[in-house]
């Protein structure tokens, strides 16, 4: 099981470590010009109004994490929206399943695997203290 978590940890926290990372660097990357007009609106406005710094800073703090193997459980919870957002995207705005999609499925992996961090998150009754 370790193995299998190692594998899904690096499938997960390296490609968002490494866009993230893109993302503050002075690299260009070529922007897709087959997307939908509905996804490039939505792009554009996030790009605009700065929404991706946030995003991508997200990206790499919780990247880092996944990937380096310490805090994986605040790595996967920085990282759970950013995932359910791309899955989002990918079957809402571009309209077919992506890696969006396989995201969902290896971080649910990952939540399983460490579900003994995430368990007092399903308390019925929470006791404050």
């Amino acid at each position: 099981m370790f193995w299998v978590v190692l594998v899904v940890r690096v499938l997960v926290g390296l490609p968002f470590f490494a866009l993230g990372l893109i993302h503050f660097l002075p690299v260009q990357m070529p922007a897709p010009t087959d997307l939908p007009e509905r996804a490039m609106t939505f792009a554009g406005a996030l790009g605009a109004s700065g929404y991706m710094n946030v995003v991508k800073a997200l990206e790499l703090v919780g990247g880092a994490l996944v990937l380096s193997g310490r805090l994986v459980p605040l790595g996967l919870v920085l990282l759970g929206p950013v995932v359910v957002n791309i899955a989002l995207w990918d079957l809402l705005l571009i309209g077919k399943p992506g890696p969006g999609v396989v995201f969902v499925f290896l971080c649910a992996l990952l939540i399983w695997a460490y579900r003994s961090h995430f368990a007092p998150v399903f308390a019925v009754k929470p006791k404050i203290g």
